[in-house]
């Protein structure tokens, strides 16, 4: 089975990925991949980074990794690719956010960027865009360490992936931060 592991910059991917890959599981740093399999398209001058052919991913992943093995799929884009299974999706509240990325030494524009996202759901309004809701899983690492948010994925992986009330969508909204950052 492949499984993104998604979510805004800064809420615990990478680190997760790495606890889980010391557990056992598999996972693919999909940006590393995407280097290996000269799946870079350009580059985005204005926010330093590298643009993915996400299409040439796609069939990439898809010829090269069977669904008959439980594979975690690790980055930002994750939730993008179509021949995910499943998807799971980090959140963090802003305010957290703001001084993880901090520091990470972001700029502060970056870092703004990235914090909006998160606040209005970009990566959970795009997943839905791609994959059944169903399949959709999200979990708060605000207040958890990456050992328990590495336990909240395998306690789904344990579950098979069936919905449960604790990672549903929908219920982490950090909309009110709007308001707070530019009152009316």
């Amino acid at each position: 089975m492949r499984v993104a592991l998604s979510g805004t910059p800064g809420t615990g991917k990478s680190a997760v990925a790495t606890q889980l890959q010391k557990k056992g599981y598999s996972i693919i740093r999909l940006h590393e991949l995407a280097r290996e399999k000269t799946c870079i398209d350009g580059i985005d001058k204005k926010r330093h980074s590298e643009l993915i052919d996400m299409d040439k991913l796609h069939k990439y992943i898809k010829k090269h990794f069977t669904t008959n093995d439980l594979v975690f799929f690790e980055g930002h884009i994750a939730h993008l690719l179509r021949t995910m299974e499943k998807v799971i999706i980090l959140r963090c509240h802003p305010i957290e956010l703001k001084k993880r990325l901090r520091k990470k030494k972001w700029t502060r524009e970056k870092i703004q960027e990235n914090i909006d996202a998160e606040t209005i759901d970009i990566i959970l309004c795009e997943t839905v865009e791609h994959h059944p809701t169903k399949n959709i899983f999200e979990i708060d690492t605000t207040k958890k360490t990456i050992e328990e948010v590495a336990v909240s994925i395998i306690e789904i992986v344990k579950n098979n992936f069936q919905p449960t009330k604790a990672y549903t969508i929908g219920q982490i909204d950090w909309s009110e931060e709007i308001l707070k950052r530019n009152p009316a």
